[in-house]
C-alpha cells in the first residue's frame, strides 16, 4: 500500500513546509501531498484560506502582497514555500499529489508545473492533480487528457464512485470516516485507484490494505510503514 505522507510528514514538522517535505523524504515516504493555492500568478502552499491557523500573520491570504506572506512564520522558522520551490525539494525522489485548493487558472498552474518538472527532471508521471473542486480536475483533463488527477471526497455518495469514474480520474481518495469494503470494491470495478485520508492508526491502515486500498495519507509515514511492515 503506498504511502503519502498528509501536507509531509506533518506528525513532525510544519504541515507544508519545506522541513515537513525533508523529513517525508528521510523517512522514505512513497510520495508527498501538499497544498495549493494561487496567489495572483504564483503558487503557494497553504491548506487555509486564512492566514492565522498555521502561520503568525492574520487575514485572508489575498490581503497580503506575496512578498508579505514570504515573510510570516509557518512554524519552526519555515516560511510558506512557493510550488516551486516544493517541487525543487522534492524532485524525482518520490510522487508528488498536489491538491488544488484556491486555484483560478489552469492553464498557467499547468504550465508551470511543466516547467519546474523539466528544470528538476521531475517525470511527469509522479505528478498528480487532487481536488475537492471536481470542476478543476474536469479543466485539467480538458486541457491535459493524460494528466493524472485523484477526485477527492468526504463523503460516501450514493453511486459511490461514479463521479469519479466520469472524470477519468485515476484516483478516488476518501476521508477515512467514510470509507467501507462497499466503497473500496465499487472503486476498484470502476477501473479506479482507492486513496484514503488521513490514516494513523495501525488498526486503519491494516483494515484498508485488507480491503485492497492503493493508497493511505498519513501524518507520520514513518509509524505508518512500520505498523504495515509488523502486521500491528
Amino acid at each position: 500500500m503506498f504511502i503519502y505522507a498528509h501536507r509531509g510528514a506533518s506528525a513532525m514538522a510544519p504541515e507544508n513546509t519545506i522541513l515537513a517535505f525533508e523529513t517525508a523524504i528521510s523517512q522514505k515516504a512513497d510520495g508527498i501531498e501538499f497544498d495549493v493555492f494561487q496567489h495572483q500568478n504564483e503558487f503557494i502552499l497553504i491548506h487555509d484560506r486564512w492566514l492565522h491557523r498555521t502561520t503568525n500573520g492574520i487575514g485572508h491570504i489575498e490581503s497580503l502582497l506575496l512578498e508579505q506572506i514570504r515573510l510570516l512564520d509557518a512554524g519552526s522558522g519555515q516560511s510558506v514555500p512557493t510550488l516551486y520551490e516544493a517541487l525543487k525539494c522534492i524532485g524525482h525522489q518520490c510522487q508528488i499529489n498536489i491538491e488544488m485548493k484556491g486555484i483560478k487558472d489552469i492553464p498557467l498552474l499547468l504550465n508551470y508545473v511543466n516547467n519546474a518538472c523539466q528544470q528538476f527532471s521531475i517525470p511527469a508521471d509522479n505528478i498528480l492533480y487532487s481536488s475537492f473542486d471536481h470542476h478543476l480536475l474536469k479543466a485539467i483533463k480538458c486541457i491535459k487528457p493524460n494528466a493524472r488527477i485523484g477526485a477527492l471526497t468526504a463523503s460516501k455518495p450514493i453511486d459511490y464512485a461514479a463521479f469519479a469514474e466520469v472524470l477519468e480520474a485515476e484516483y478516488i481518495n476518501a476521508d477515512v470516516t467514510f470509507v467501507d469494503k462497499n466503497f473500496v470494491y465499487d472503486a476498484k470495478s470502476r477501473g479506479l485507484k482507492m486513496g484514503v485520508y488521513t490514516v494513523d492508526q495501525p488498526e486503519d491502515l491494516l483494515r484498508l490494505q485488507s480491503w485492497g486500498v492503493d493508497a493511505v495519507f498519513c501524518n507520520n509515514p514513518l509509524n505508518a510503514k512500520l505498523a504495515l511492515s509488523e502486521g500491528v
